[in-house]
């Protein structure tokens, strides 16, 4: 994990890696404690898992970026090694106000992770740079 998260974040998600590995589940104490730490975004998080919106892009170069669909059906890139997500939500939790860990479309990374339920997707070395440049329609 990174060392940007809190130390009971990265454990909280080493704990769901093995759980969720040995039972393909998540069970209720695990629940509560991701909600207890990260607040209503846990459950919103959970179902941006459920709806399989997380996926990693990569490239023939070796850059890679993820994308999570939010709920609205807008698409986010995600910069899990810098720890940033464009939404709303993180600007202002996040960013400004410093009232939260992540937004739910971090935390969905992260737990897709942790699960090993990211969907992967090869993009080329020209499509990524017009994502990592924005360009991209949204």
């Amino acid at each position: 994990m990174h060392s940007i998260l809190p130390a009971v974040a990265e454990q909280l998600f080493r704990d769901v890696e093995k759980i969720y590995r040995e039972t393909s589940q998540i069970p209720d104490d695990l629940l509560i404690a991701l909600k207890f730490v990260f607040g209503p975004c846990a459950l919103q998080a959970l179902d941006l898992v459920d709806q399989q919106s997380v996926n990693c892009l990569t490239s023939p170069s070796g850059r890679s970026v993820f994308q999570v669909t939010g709920a609205s059906g807008r698409l986010y890139t995600c910069f899990v090694s810098c720890h940033y997500c464009p939404c709303p939500a993180f600007t202002y939790t996040v960013l400004h106000r410093n009232i939260g860990l992540l937004c739910k479309h971090l935390l969905a990374i992260y737990l897709c992770g942790a699960m090993a339920v990211t969907q992967q997707e090869s993009v080329s070395d020209q499509q990524m740079t017009v994502i990592l440049s924005g360009a991209h329609a949204s």
